[in-house]
């Protein structure tokens, strides 16, 4: 590609990784490299490459300079830019054709080398059978690897440093990124309330309208909806939420299905950490405040987080998007639908336990019988220990064995 944007939240080594690949580097939160870019816009085109524009969005004229030399120029991979959020109040041209985005992620599974993965996601999607594997994962390391976070920095500390970097980490979105958005909180412990709401509404449709009333029990003056939509909104520009979408396919033979997203932040060790809850707590059963927004267990909702993490990184790679199926009655849910571009579909259900009942599967039925060989695979992902397919041709595979 003539030029790459990685994007995605602070810490999860957009920097780092395109690093490795540059030769020249622009590090536009420096003062001194800013001063340069803004003096001469034209210097970006004349070094050696490929060139690394990091935190671009502090110089949004950066995305016009490269854009117009790409379209003067047929060198390919010549720039890489990063940046942690997107910019507020400038308005950009379109990149289309010239500047391809990229979504990086926290790490997923298979990247943390907790296991070495033996079920592909891309071969499921391309209507592979093999499925086979034994892991000796359990439910104690899934449950350290929520609360460790798939920042790559910030896992490798011990356990009280990972909590108190991620303390900070959520402390600086709320006193400082928030202002560097254009949104100034005054009361930084109403955002702090609203996130931790937010969190505890983690895999589950919750509306935003329920999510405030629990940011603010018992309290009569309450945020506007006004408010906590800019929240929101202020969030997304960060990469901090990763809401996974409805899915709403063009056949009209479904019965109606839910158009609201599933919340999700960008990594479940955020969500435990704005919940109080460590990996001794998640052991022990605990249910952290506004249990009542979701219908299960809070180490239910994280380890779907964790799950739906991994595959978006997976189906990434694969060139396929990640939804959820709802219908409006409740009747049947679908925790992940992984889409392909010509719109065949591997439909995935995330079960906290080690084994899997016929009534575990019977969503998964039911999908299959409303859309026949559209559904390529259905898969549930488990918290066990091997790797098979069940008699009805659905495969169980536990989540440390699944892989790109």
């Amino acid at each position: 590609m003539p030029a790459v944007e990685i994007h995605g939240p602070n810490g999860v080594g957009k920097t780092a990784t395109a690093r490795r690949r540059a030769a020249t580097v622009l590090a536009l939160d420096d003062p001194a490299d800013r001063e340069l870019v803004l003096a001469d816009r034209s210097y970006p085109t004349r070094v050696a490459a490929p060139v690394l524009i990091d935190e671009w969005q502090r110089v949004p004229d950066v995305w016009d300079i490269v854009r117009r030399d790409v379209d003067a120029r047929s060198e390919r991979g010549r720039y890489l830019l990063t940046g942690s959020a997107v910019p507020t109040g400038v308005s950009l041209h379109s990149g289309a054709g010239r500047i391809v985005g990229l979504r990086m992620r926290p790490l997923s599974l298979a990247e943390r080398a907790v296991e070495e993965p033996a079920v592909s996601l891309a071969g499921l999607l391309n209507g592979s059978s093999d499925i086979g594997g034994t892991t000796v994962i359990g439910l104690a390391t899934y449950i350290e690897e929520i609360v460790a976070s798939g920042f790559p920095d910030i896992r490798a500390d011990a356990p009280r440093a990972r909590a108190l970097r991620l303390d900070g980490y959520l402390d600086a979105v709320a006193q400082r990124e928030f202002a560097e958005q254009g949104l100034r909180v005054r009361r930084p412990q109403v955002l702090r309330g609203w996130l931790a709401a937010f969190a505890a509404a983690t895999s589950t449709t919750a509306s935003y309208n329920s999510i405030l009333m629990a940011a603010t029990p018992g309290e009569s003056d309450k945020p506007a909806k006004t408010t906590t939509i800019a929240y929101r909104d202020v969030l997304q520009s960060l990469w901090l939420l990763d809401e996974v979408d409805a899915w709403l396919p063009t056949r009209n033979d479904f019965a109606r299905l839910g158009q609201a997203p599933k919340h999700q932040l960008a990594d479940p060790a955020l969500a435990a950490r704005l919940l109080g809850v460590d990996a001794a707590g998640l052991c022990s059963g605990a249910q952290g405040r506004a249990s009542d927004l979701r219908p299960g267990t809070l180490l239910g909702a994280l380890f779907e987080h964790l799950v739906t993490l991994s595959v978006r990184v997976y189906a990434a790679a694969a060139d396929a998007s990640v939804h959820h199926l709802r219908t409006t009655n409740g009747d049947h849910e679908v925790d992940l639908v992984v889409q392909l571009p010509d719109g065949r579909v591997l439909a995935i259900e995330v079960k906290l336990a080690d084994r899997v009942a016929d009534g575990d599967v019977r969503h998964l039925t039911w999908l299959r019988s409303q859309i026949g060989d559209e559904l390529v695979d259905a898969v549930v992902v488990t918290t066990g220990r091997h790797a098979y397919r069940r008699s009805d041709g659905i495969a169980v595979v536990p989540a440390a064995l699944l892989g790109p």
